[in-house]
Protein backbone atom coordinates (compact mmCIF):
# COMPACT_ATOMS: atom_id res chain seq x y z
CA UNK A 1 0.00 0.00 0.00
CA UNK A 2 1.26 3.91 -1.15
CA UNK A 3 2.31 6.00 1.48
CA UNK A 4 0.10 9.02 1.74
CA UNK A 5 1.26 12.97 3.30
CA UNK A 6 -1.47 15.09 4.19
CA UNK A 7 -4.29 12.87 2.35
CA UNK A 8 -2.24 13.23 -1.01
CA UNK A 9 -0.66 9.78 -2.41
CA UNK A 10 3.65 10.61 -1.92
CA UNK A 11 4.34 11.08 -5.64
CA UNK A 12 1.59 13.41 -5.90
CA UNK A 13 2.93 15.11 -2.97
CA UNK A 14 6.49 15.08 -3.66
CA UNK A 15 5.57 16.56 -7.28
CA UNK A 16 3.43 19.24 -5.56
CA UNK A 17 6.79 20.17 -3.39
CA UNK A 18 9.41 20.19 -6.04
CA UNK A 19 6.67 22.88 -7.86
CA UNK A 20 6.58 25.18 -4.52
CA UNK A 21 10.68 24.84 -4.24
CA UNK A 22 10.13 26.44 -7.83
CA UNK A 23 7.34 28.96 -7.36
CA UNK A 24 9.47 29.93 -3.92
CA UNK A 25 12.59 30.07 -6.20
CA UNK A 26 11.37 32.36 -8.75
CA UNK A 27 9.52 34.50 -6.26
CA UNK A 28 12.77 35.36 -4.52
CA UNK A 29 14.59 36.03 -7.66
CA UNK A 30 12.24 38.16 -9.01
CA UNK A 31 11.72 40.00 -5.80
CA UNK A 32 15.71 40.62 -5.78
CA UNK A 33 15.87 41.38 -9.47
CA UNK A 34 12.89 44.36 -7.74
CA UNK A 35 14.38 45.37 -4.71
CA UNK A 36 17.93 46.25 -7.09
CA UNK A 37 16.16 47.92 -10.03
CA UNK A 38 14.07 50.00 -7.26
CA UNK A 39 17.10 50.24 -4.71
CA UNK A 40 18.51 53.98 -4.26
CA UNK A 41 21.80 55.45 -5.54
CA UNK A 42 24.00 57.96 -5.91
CA UNK A 43 25.21 58.78 -9.95
CA UNK A 44 28.65 59.46 -10.72
CA UNK A 45 31.95 58.80 -12.59
CA UNK A 46 35.33 57.58 -11.64
CA UNK A 47 38.29 59.66 -11.30
CA UNK A 48 41.79 59.68 -11.44
CA UNK A 49 44.10 57.79 -13.60
CA UNK A 50 44.74 54.45 -11.63
CA UNK A 51 40.84 53.89 -10.04
CA UNK A 52 40.44 50.41 -9.26
CA UNK A 53 37.41 47.95 -7.72
CA UNK A 54 37.50 45.77 -5.37
CA UNK A 55 35.28 42.49 -4.80
CA UNK A 56 34.69 42.74 -0.82
CA UNK A 57 35.60 45.06 1.92
CA UNK A 58 38.66 42.50 3.17
CA UNK A 59 41.89 43.95 3.53
CA UNK A 60 45.35 43.38 4.80
CA UNK A 61 48.62 45.03 4.69
CA UNK A 62 48.45 44.90 0.42
CA UNK A 63 44.96 46.15 0.41
CA UNK A 64 41.57 44.48 -0.22
CA UNK A 65 41.83 41.87 -3.75
CA UNK A 66 41.08 44.14 -6.68
CA UNK A 67 39.04 43.13 -9.24
CA UNK A 68 41.54 45.56 -11.33
CA UNK A 69 41.91 49.02 -12.59
CA UNK A 70 39.73 51.14 -14.40
CA UNK A 71 39.92 54.52 -16.83
CA UNK A 72 38.71 57.73 -15.45
CA UNK A 73 34.67 58.96 -15.98
CA UNK A 74 33.52 55.76 -16.03
CA UNK A 75 29.90 55.93 -14.68
CA UNK A 76 29.22 54.14 -11.57
CA UNK A 77 26.08 53.77 -9.63
CA UNK A 78 26.60 53.74 -5.80
CA UNK A 79 24.03 51.71 -3.59
CA UNK A 80 25.93 51.26 -0.12
CA UNK A 81 27.84 52.99 1.37
CA UNK A 82 30.59 51.51 4.36
CA UNK A 83 34.12 53.67 5.58
CA UNK A 84 36.02 54.39 3.12
CA UNK A 85 34.16 53.11 -0.07
CA UNK A 86 30.83 53.19 -2.17
CA UNK A 87 29.44 49.84 -3.08
CA UNK A 88 28.78 50.04 -6.70
CA UNK A 89 26.18 47.82 -8.93
CA UNK A 90 27.59 46.64 -11.81
CA UNK A 91 25.13 44.80 -13.11
CA UNK A 92 22.04 43.31 -11.93
CA UNK A 93 24.20 40.21 -10.31
CA UNK A 94 27.57 42.24 -9.82
CA UNK A 95 28.49 44.46 -7.42
CA UNK A 96 31.99 45.93 -6.48
CA UNK A 97 33.84 47.83 -3.93
CA UNK A 98 35.12 51.56 -5.59
CA UNK A 99 37.43 53.85 -2.92
CA UNK A 100 35.19 56.90 -2.22
CA UNK A 101 38.37 59.21 -3.39
CA UNK A 102 37.86 57.78 -7.27
CA UNK A 103 34.71 58.79 -7.50
CA UNK A 104 32.81 61.91 -8.28
CA UNK A 105 28.91 62.33 -8.14
CA UNK A 106 27.43 63.99 -11.57
CA UNK A 107 24.10 64.97 -10.51
CA UNK A 108 23.46 65.31 -14.77
CA UNK A 109 23.60 61.27 -14.96
CA UNK A 110 20.65 59.13 -15.19
CA UNK A 111 21.77 55.79 -15.93
CA UNK A 112 19.85 53.57 -17.88
CA UNK A 113 18.59 49.46 -17.09
CA UNK A 114 21.43 48.55 -19.66
CA UNK A 115 23.43 49.96 -22.18
CA UNK A 116 23.71 48.81 -25.94
CA UNK A 117 27.44 47.79 -28.06
CA UNK A 118 27.48 48.98 -31.66
CA UNK A 119 30.13 47.55 -33.98
CA UNK A 120 33.59 46.37 -33.87
CA UNK A 121 36.72 46.72 -35.12
CA UNK A 122 40.11 44.43 -35.50
CA UNK A 123 42.74 45.78 -36.80
CA UNK A 124 46.47 46.46 -36.06
CA UNK A 125 49.62 49.18 -36.31
CA UNK A 126 53.41 48.79 -36.48
CA UNK A 127 53.31 47.47 -32.92
CA UNK A 128 50.10 46.66 -31.49
CA UNK A 129 46.39 45.20 -32.64
CA UNK A 130 43.51 46.56 -31.32
CA UNK A 131 40.04 45.33 -30.82
CA UNK A 132 37.88 48.69 -30.61
CA UNK A 133 33.69 47.88 -29.26
CA UNK A 134 31.38 50.90 -29.65
CA UNK A 135 29.50 51.69 -26.72
CA UNK A 136 26.33 53.86 -25.59
CA UNK A 137 28.48 55.25 -22.17
CA UNK A 138 31.95 54.54 -20.58
CA UNK A 139 31.20 51.54 -18.67
CA UNK A 140 32.98 49.33 -15.95
CA UNK A 141 34.57 46.26 -17.03
CA UNK A 142 37.10 44.01 -15.81
CA UNK A 143 40.00 41.41 -17.69
CA UNK A 144 41.28 37.98 -17.04
CA UNK A 145 44.21 36.45 -18.74
CA UNK A 146 43.56 32.96 -19.99
CA UNK A 147 46.28 30.22 -20.58
CA UNK A 148 46.07 26.63 -22.86
CA UNK A 149 45.01 28.31 -25.05
CA UNK A 150 46.17 31.76 -24.42
CA UNK A 151 43.15 34.15 -24.59
CA UNK A 152 41.99 37.98 -22.86
CA UNK A 153 38.62 37.81 -21.93
CA UNK A 154 37.16 41.27 -20.83
CA UNK A 155 33.27 41.62 -18.88
CA UNK A 156 31.45 44.60 -20.00
CA UNK A 157 29.07 45.37 -16.52
CA UNK A 158 25.34 46.37 -17.97
CA UNK A 159 25.79 45.78 -21.24
CA UNK A 160 23.58 44.00 -23.81
CA UNK A 161 24.78 43.15 -27.33
CA UNK A 162 23.85 45.29 -30.39
CA UNK A 163 26.79 44.23 -32.21
CA UNK A 164 25.56 42.72 -35.67
CA UNK A 165 29.07 42.52 -37.41
CA UNK A 166 32.82 42.57 -36.32
CA UNK A 167 35.52 44.03 -39.40
CA UNK A 168 38.89 42.27 -38.81
CA UNK A 169 41.50 43.57 -40.67
CA UNK A 170 44.58 41.63 -41.64
CA UNK A 171 46.81 44.47 -40.02
CA UNK A 172 45.90 42.69 -36.83
CA UNK A 173 49.45 40.43 -36.08
CA UNK A 174 48.51 38.50 -32.72
CA UNK A 175 45.00 37.89 -32.40
CA UNK A 176 43.95 34.90 -33.62
CA UNK A 177 39.90 35.69 -33.47
CA UNK A 178 38.31 37.93 -31.29
CA UNK A 179 34.24 37.26 -30.84
CA UNK A 180 31.67 38.17 -28.02
CA UNK A 181 29.19 35.91 -25.47
CA UNK A 182 26.14 37.67 -23.88
CA UNK A 183 26.73 35.53 -20.76
CA UNK A 184 23.75 37.08 -18.44
CA UNK A 185 21.05 40.04 -20.02
CA UNK A 186 23.83 42.66 -19.16
CA UNK A 187 27.13 41.35 -18.94
CA UNK A 188 28.64 41.32 -22.27
CA UNK A 189 31.39 39.01 -22.75
CA UNK A 190 34.54 40.06 -24.74
CA UNK A 191 36.91 37.06 -26.11
CA UNK A 192 39.96 37.80 -27.58
CA UNK A 193 42.34 33.94 -28.85
CA UNK A 194 46.51 35.32 -29.44
CA UNK A 195 48.38 33.69 -31.97
CA UNK A 196 51.21 32.73 -29.22
CA UNK A 197 51.05 30.84 -26.03
CA UNK A 198 52.90 34.16 -23.87
CA UNK A 199 51.23 36.72 -23.13
CA UNK A 200 52.90 40.36 -23.39
CA UNK A 201 50.33 42.05 -22.12
CA UNK A 202 47.61 44.64 -23.21
CA UNK A 203 45.55 47.94 -21.93
CA UNK A 204 42.72 48.49 -22.02
CA UNK A 205 41.04 52.09 -21.87
CA UNK A 206 38.66 54.06 -23.86
CA UNK A 207 38.33 56.60 -26.55
CA UNK A 208 35.60 58.74 -25.61
CA UNK A 209 33.25 56.22 -25.63
CA UNK A 210 34.98 53.56 -27.65
CA UNK A 211 36.36 50.50 -25.27
CA UNK A 212 39.75 50.14 -26.93
CA UNK A 213 41.88 46.64 -26.31
CA UNK A 214 45.31 47.62 -27.22
CA UNK A 215 47.25 44.21 -27.10
CA UNK A 216 50.97 43.90 -27.94
CA UNK A 217 52.42 41.56 -30.09
CA UNK A 218 55.23 39.14 -29.25
CA UNK A 219 58.52 40.40 -30.20
CA UNK A 220 60.03 38.79 -33.55
CA UNK A 221 63.26 38.08 -31.86
CA UNK A 222 63.08 36.28 -28.66
CA UNK A 223 66.19 37.44 -27.07
CA UNK A 224 67.05 39.22 -23.91
CA UNK A 225 69.28 42.01 -26.41
CA UNK A 226 65.30 42.30 -27.95
CA UNK A 227 63.83 43.71 -24.80
CA UNK A 228 63.42 46.96 -23.15
CA UNK A 229 63.97 45.58 -19.23
CA UNK A 230 62.42 47.56 -16.35
CA UNK A 231 63.61 47.18 -13.20
CA UNK A 232 62.42 48.30 -9.90
CA UNK A 233 64.38 48.76 -6.76
CA UNK A 234 61.87 48.54 -3.86
CA UNK A 235 61.27 51.25 -1.75
CA UNK A 236 63.20 54.74 -1.71
CA UNK A 237 63.13 57.71 0.46
CA UNK A 238 60.68 57.95 2.98
CA UNK A 239 59.84 54.07 2.17
CA UNK A 240 62.62 52.74 4.26
CA UNK A 241 61.08 48.54 3.67
CA UNK A 242 62.45 46.09 6.29
CA UNK A 243 66.00 46.20 7.85
CA UNK A 244 68.64 43.97 8.70
CA UNK A 245 68.61 41.71 12.06
CA UNK A 246 72.15 41.91 12.67
CA UNK A 247 73.67 44.75 10.40
CA UNK A 248 70.39 46.95 10.93
CA UNK A 249 71.05 47.97 6.89
CA UNK A 250 67.50 49.05 5.61
CA UNK A 251 66.03 47.25 2.92
CA UNK A 252 65.64 50.41 -0.11
CA UNK A 253 69.94 50.56 0.07
CA UNK A 254 70.11 47.05 -0.86
CA UNK A 255 67.62 46.99 -3.28
CA UNK A 256 68.75 49.89 -5.03
CA UNK A 257 72.19 48.52 -4.67
CA UNK A 258 71.45 45.10 -6.57
CA UNK A 259 69.11 46.63 -8.95
CA UNK A 260 72.38 48.91 -10.15
CA UNK A 261 74.06 45.58 -10.31
CA UNK A 262 71.06 44.32 -12.43
CA UNK A 263 71.12 47.30 -14.94
CA UNK A 264 74.71 46.89 -15.04
CA UNK A 265 75.15 43.32 -16.05
CA UNK A 266 72.48 43.54 -18.71
CA UNK A 267 74.01 46.63 -20.11
CA UNK A 268 77.07 44.19 -20.63
CA UNK A 269 75.12 41.66 -21.99
CA UNK A 270 73.58 44.41 -24.60
CA UNK A 271 70.08 45.08 -22.70
CA UNK A 272 68.37 47.76 -22.79
CA UNK A 273 67.21 48.60 -19.34
CA UNK A 274 65.27 51.34 -17.10
CA UNK A 275 65.17 51.97 -13.57
CA UNK A 276 62.18 53.10 -11.97
CA UNK A 277 64.70 54.71 -9.37
CA UNK A 278 68.22 55.32 -9.71
CA UNK A 279 68.51 57.01 -6.36
CA UNK A 280 67.33 57.23 -3.08
CA UNK A 281 63.85 59.14 -3.18
CA UNK A 282 60.21 58.89 -2.37
CA UNK A 283 58.20 57.57 -5.40
CA UNK A 284 54.63 56.02 -4.90
CA UNK A 285 53.59 52.88 -6.16
CA UNK A 286 51.28 55.35 -8.71
CA UNK A 287 54.10 57.37 -9.58
CA UNK A 288 56.29 53.92 -10.74
CA UNK A 289 52.70 52.61 -12.27
CA UNK A 290 52.35 55.57 -14.61
CA UNK A 291 55.76 55.84 -15.50
CA UNK A 292 55.96 52.57 -16.72
CA UNK A 293 52.96 53.08 -18.66
CA UNK A 294 55.04 55.79 -20.69
CA UNK A 295 58.02 53.63 -20.62
CA UNK A 296 56.53 50.56 -21.88
CA UNK A 297 58.70 48.16 -20.98
CA UNK A 298 58.93 44.20 -22.60
CA UNK A 299 58.76 43.04 -19.27
CA UNK A 300 59.06 44.50 -15.18
CA UNK A 301 61.39 43.28 -12.63
CA UNK A 302 61.10 44.51 -9.07
CA UNK A 303 63.40 43.89 -6.69
CA UNK A 304 63.04 43.36 -2.95
CA UNK A 305 64.17 42.09 0.56
CA UNK A 306 61.78 39.93 2.49
CA UNK A 307 61.36 39.69 5.98
CA UNK A 308 59.35 38.02 8.45
CA UNK A 309 58.36 38.02 13.04
CA UNK A 310 60.90 34.59 13.27
CA UNK A 311 64.50 35.01 12.43
CA UNK A 312 64.46 31.25 11.31
CA UNK A 313 62.48 31.89 7.95
CA UNK A 314 65.00 32.00 4.94
CA UNK A 315 64.52 31.69 1.26
CA UNK A 316 63.83 33.06 -1.94
CA UNK A 317 60.40 33.89 -3.69
CA UNK A 318 58.74 35.36 -6.86
CA UNK A 319 55.14 36.46 -7.22
CA UNK A 320 53.06 37.08 -10.19
CA UNK A 321 49.19 38.34 -10.12
CA UNK A 322 48.30 37.16 -13.79
CA UNK A 323 48.22 33.34 -14.85
CA UNK A 324 49.63 34.89 -18.21
CA UNK A 325 52.88 36.11 -16.89
CA UNK A 326 53.65 33.05 -14.10
CA UNK A 327 56.13 31.34 -16.67
CA UNK A 328 58.67 34.80 -16.15
CA UNK A 329 58.00 34.15 -12.40
CA UNK A 330 59.10 30.58 -12.66
CA UNK A 331 62.13 30.90 -14.73
CA UNK A 332 63.75 33.87 -12.17
CA UNK A 333 62.98 31.91 -9.33
CA UNK A 334 64.60 28.53 -10.58
CA UNK A 335 67.69 30.23 -11.43
CA UNK A 336 68.00 32.00 -7.91
CA UNK A 337 68.22 28.25 -6.68
CA UNK A 338 71.19 27.83 -7.93
CA UNK A 339 72.42 30.68 -5.21
CA UNK A 340 71.64 27.99 -2.48
CA UNK A 341 68.74 29.78 -1.55
CA UNK A 342 65.70 28.18 0.36
CA UNK A 343 62.54 27.25 -1.39
CA UNK A 344 60.19 29.72 -0.12
CA UNK A 345 58.28 29.72 -3.35
CA UNK A 346 56.64 31.12 -6.31
CA UNK A 347 53.16 33.06 -5.57
CA UNK A 348 50.07 33.82 -7.36
CA UNK A 349 47.30 35.95 -7.39
CA UNK A 350 49.34 38.24 -5.58
CA UNK A 351 47.90 41.77 -4.95
CA UNK A 352 51.68 43.61 -4.96
CA UNK A 353 50.80 47.02 -6.64
CA UNK A 354 53.68 46.42 -9.66
CA UNK A 355 51.83 42.88 -9.87
CA UNK A 356 48.44 45.07 -10.99
CA UNK A 357 49.31 46.38 -14.67
CA UNK A 358 47.93 43.91 -17.29
CA UNK A 359 50.44 46.06 -19.99
CA UNK A 360 53.63 43.65 -19.85
CA UNK A 361 54.86 40.46 -18.26
CA UNK A 362 56.18 41.36 -14.60
CA UNK A 363 57.93 39.40 -11.69
CA UNK A 364 58.32 40.80 -7.96
CA UNK A 365 61.27 38.73 -6.48
CA UNK A 366 62.32 38.68 -2.87
CA UNK A 367 65.63 37.91 -2.96
CA UNK A 368 66.00 36.75 0.53
CA UNK A 369 64.91 37.58 4.23
CA UNK A 370 66.83 40.41 5.70
CA UNK A 371 66.00 39.07 8.95
CA UNK A 372 67.46 35.75 8.59
CA UNK A 373 71.34 35.50 9.77
CA UNK A 374 72.21 33.66 6.83
CA UNK A 375 70.22 35.69 4.22
CA UNK A 376 71.22 39.04 5.71
CA UNK A 377 75.15 37.41 5.29
CA UNK A 378 74.55 36.67 1.91
CA UNK A 379 72.80 39.97 0.93
CA UNK A 380 75.50 42.39 2.39
CA UNK A 381 78.05 40.47 0.16
CA UNK A 382 78.98 42.33 -2.94
CA UNK A 383 80.04 39.06 -4.94
CA UNK A 384 76.00 37.49 -3.92
CA UNK A 385 74.60 41.02 -5.50
CA UNK A 386 76.40 40.19 -8.15
CA UNK A 387 75.17 36.66 -8.89
CA UNK A 388 71.80 37.75 -8.74
CA UNK A 389 72.32 39.98 -11.30
CA UNK A 390 73.49 37.18 -13.82
CA UNK A 391 70.65 34.70 -12.49
CA UNK A 392 68.07 37.17 -13.14
CA UNK A 393 69.64 37.49 -16.92
CA UNK A 394 69.74 33.49 -17.30
CA UNK A 395 66.42 33.68 -15.77
CA UNK A 396 65.21 36.05 -18.34
CA UNK A 397 67.33 34.09 -20.82
CA UNK A 398 65.44 30.80 -20.13
CA UNK A 399 61.68 31.86 -20.37
CA UNK A 400 62.59 33.46 -23.79
CA UNK A 401 63.97 30.02 -24.66
CA UNK A 402 60.84 28.16 -23.58
CA UNK A 403 58.66 30.28 -25.92
CA UNK A 404 60.94 29.34 -29.27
Amino acid sequence: MGRYFYGLPSQVFLCYLSNMKKFIFFFITISYLNSVAQRPFLAGRTTGPLTFIKYGLGDDRLGGAKMGFLDSNIVMKVVDSVKDDYKVQLSTYHSAWLPKTDFKKDSSLAPRPYYLTGSWKVFGDEKYDYVTVSLDERLPYRSIQEINPSRIVVDLFGVTSNTNWITQLSTAKEIKNAYYEQTEDDLFRVVIELRHSQHWGYFIYYDSTELVIRIKRQPRKLTPQNLLVAIDPGHGGSNTGASGLVSGVIEKDYTLKIAKQVEKYLNSQKVRTFMTRAKDTDLTMIDRTLMLRQIDPDILISIHLNSAESDTVKGVSTYYRYIGFRSLSQAILKRMFELKLREWGNVGAFNFSLNGPTEYPNCLLEIAFLTNREDEKKILDPKFQKLVAQKIYLGISDWLKSLQ
